[in-house]
């Protein structure tokens, strides 16, 4: 299943790599920008698409073989994690772990990928569904 995916009646399950990476809070963006000038990200009717994940606290200790010399243990707060979703292309994966590579702070950036199986929809027509957001009041992106 996870090399071919499945099918319900409104969506379709299609096998993805997951990609993500640990940056300061400040690089995370300047990151995600070289990304997606390797990679669209499209999901449906959209493109650039991400998930960031609110920082937590990354615990390290430098050894001797680090740029920085051997140090105390250390934490590091406002560590974010970055994640997006690309086609199992060998090439398109080796251009987006190199464009994290080249714009991260770190010499050693934190990126993991993982096969995933991630919904797409198959454009049933759903416009009058009244738990679409553009069926309810308010809007998330409104003043």
């Amino acid at each position: 299943m996870m090399n071919d995916g499945f099918d319900t009646k409104p969506i379709e399950m299609v096998p993805m790599w997951q990609v993500a990476f640990l940056a300061p809070d400040e690089d995370v963006d300047r990151i995600f920008d070289a990304v997606a000038e390797i990679a669209p990200l499209e999901y449906g009717a959209t493109d650039r698409n991400g998930y960031r994940l609110p920082g937590g606290i990354e615990y390290y200790r430098p050894t001797d073989e680090a740029p920085t010399g051997a140090d105390e243990p250390r934490q590091r707060p406002g560590v974010n994690q970055m994640r997006f979703f690309i086609p199992r292309d060998t090439d398109l994966l080796n251009g987006v772990i190199e464009a994290i590579y080249d714009v991260h702070s770190y010499y050693e950036p934190p990126i993991t990928v993982t096969e995933i199986l991630r919904s797409q929809t198959k454009g049933l027509d759903d416009s009058k569904n009244p738990h679409r957001w553009w069926n309810k009041d308010g809007d998330w992106k409104k003043d």
